[in-house]
């Protein structure tokens, strides 16, 4: 009786502790938090559910709970289709679990004879055979491939084969992310196709999927283009770890930290990939001197880097790493070769138009 009475006292206090954490989640700057960007770019929503406010606003909530304030209640989204499949929480199971618990406890011998299958299931088998353990599957190959290829003790011969697989294995996994997400155009027509380009053209999996195709047809072998691709696998891995393994044992034991570590420093990951993927673009230049030139690759190449200036998931981390550049350069130039200004206004006017 005494229980019941302190519980029923204290209610009020929690639901207006959540609308005041509701409120302040609201109230957070999503656009600029550069975590919210790279976040939003890997949640897979398709593109007619996108656009609804209710959707973004859920998903801003779990990222509030997320990387925020833990305490947060996020309740689950209304019947949407197929948003609600696409992130997966793992903290849903245990309640799962417990209500089977009381269920059997309360004597019905024929309900505790019968536990729920569907929670079983997916508690027993967390590798399930669906687009998100494909995605895993290939990014664990890529992310293994590709710090083998940047191995200093390889052979060359070896460790130009190991980029290479690694660029096509990023290939594999974009492309399938981009058909998982956004399907294919509804007729092969011009019109339809163009409307197609135009949803996928800023998506991180479609920059990744421009940047790894023209890698790996070219004729330049250069480990460092391996690091973005390694990058980018690690985020994906430990992601899908630390949401589908969190209570195996092996993943506690062995796995666990490291996790953390990779998602406690995203932000310094993808400014690493961001600065290689610009010396990858000023080597190219520089190749254009060899035997082994390239100018229609190479101008793509920069193409795609002034993509991912202006992308939302990619835009934050680029623009950081050009200013770094401008303030180490500028000064010399205007010291040293004030007859380069007139061509770089040029060039700079072409990267923002």
């Amino acid at each position: 009786m005494g229980g019941g009475d302190a519980s029923g006292a204290g209610a009020p206090d929690a639901p207006e502790a959540q609308e005041q954490k509701r409120a302040a989640a609201a109230a957070y700057d999503y656009e600029g938090d550069a975590r919210w960007a790279d976040y939003w770019s890997n949640v897979l929503v398709p593109p007619h559910l996108a656009a609804k406010p209710e959707v973004v606003a859920h998903f801003r909530r779990k990222f509030y709970q997320r990387f925020v304030d833990r305490d947060l209640v996020v309740e689950p989204m209304a019947s949407t289709g197929s948003t609600q499949p696409s992130r997966p929480d793992v903290r849903s199971s245990p309640p799962a679990s417990s209500e089977g618990v009381r269920a059997r406890s309360t004597g019905s011998s024929s309900r505790s004879a019968a536990p729920p299958p569907p929670q079983t299931n997916t508690a027993a088998n967390p590798l399930r055979f669906d687009a998100r353990t494909i995605l895993f599957s290939i990014n664990a190959w890529v992310l293994v491939v590709a710090g083998l290829g940047m191995l200093p003790i390889l052979p060359k011969h070896l460790a130009d084969r190991a980029c290479k697989l690694s660029l096509l294995g990023t290939v594999l996994s974009s492309g399938y992310s981009l058909y998982s997400t956004y399907g294919k155009p509804s007729a092969l027509n011009m019109p339809a196709i163009q409307g197609w380009l135009q949803s996928v053209l800023g998506a991180k999996d479609f920059i990744h999927l421009m940047f790894s195709l023209l890698l790996v047809t070219s004729q330049l072998h250069l480990k460092i283009s391996a690091l973005p691709v390694f990058c980018w696998a690690l985020d994906h891995v430990a992601r899908f770890l630390r949401r589908n393994f969190a209570h195996s044992s092996f993943y506690r034991g062995y796995l666990e930290e490291p996790c953390l570590w990779v998602e406690t420093n995203n932000t310094t990951i993808s400014l690493l990939s961001s600065n290689a993927e610009l010396a990858l673009g000023f080597l190219m230049i520089i190749s254009l001197f060899s035997w082994r030139r390239n100018i229609i690759q190479t101008f793509m190449y920069w193409n795609v880097l002034k993509m991912m200036y202006r992308a939302p998931a990619t835009s934050s981390y680029h623009q950081s790493a050009w200013a770094k550049i401008g303030r180490t350069v500028n000064p010399y130039i205007h010291r040293y070769a004030p007859f380069l200004e007139t061509p770089i206004s040029a060039v700079q006017r072409w990267w923002l138009r």
